[in-house]
């Protein structure tokens, strides 16, 4: 028997709008739309596909799990999240050798991380 990671899910308020910023993000489109359930089409770039569950109760707290993303420009895809209604909460520069990374919330508040890679030295 084997495993494999076919989808990440998120719980959220509004399944759909959030689907909506997420699909934009990622540059992809919705899959399935099944009211309380929404997922994506897996990026055109690679990964999973994220799913959004709509649950009665607010997150509260620091998530748990989040999303890590990754481009060879990170400066201007954070800037393109905020535009999507994305919000900045603080960058880790020079923190890990080699990656440098921005921290973000998505329209429901959920953490996120866009992340670049450089050489070290």
């Amino acid at each position: 028997m084997t495993l494999a990671l076919s989808m990440v899910t998120l719980d959220c308020a509004d399944p759909q709008r959030l689907a909506g910023f997420w699909a934009a993000a990622l540059k992809t489109s919705v899959a399935g739309d099944y009211g309380d359930f929404v997922f994506l089409a897996p990026p055109p770039e690679g990964g999973v596909p994220l799913g959004f569950q709509r649950v009665p109760e607010p997150r509260v707290g620091k998530n748990r799990v989040h999303v890590d993303l990754t481009t060879p420009d990170r400066a201007a895809e954070v800037a393109r999240l905020v535009e999507l209604g994305a919000s900045v909460s603080y960058d880790q520069l020079g923190t890990v050798p080699g990656i440098d990374w921005t921290t973000l919330t998505d329209p429901e508040g959920n953490e996120f991380c866009v992340a670049e890679h450089h050489e070290v030295g």
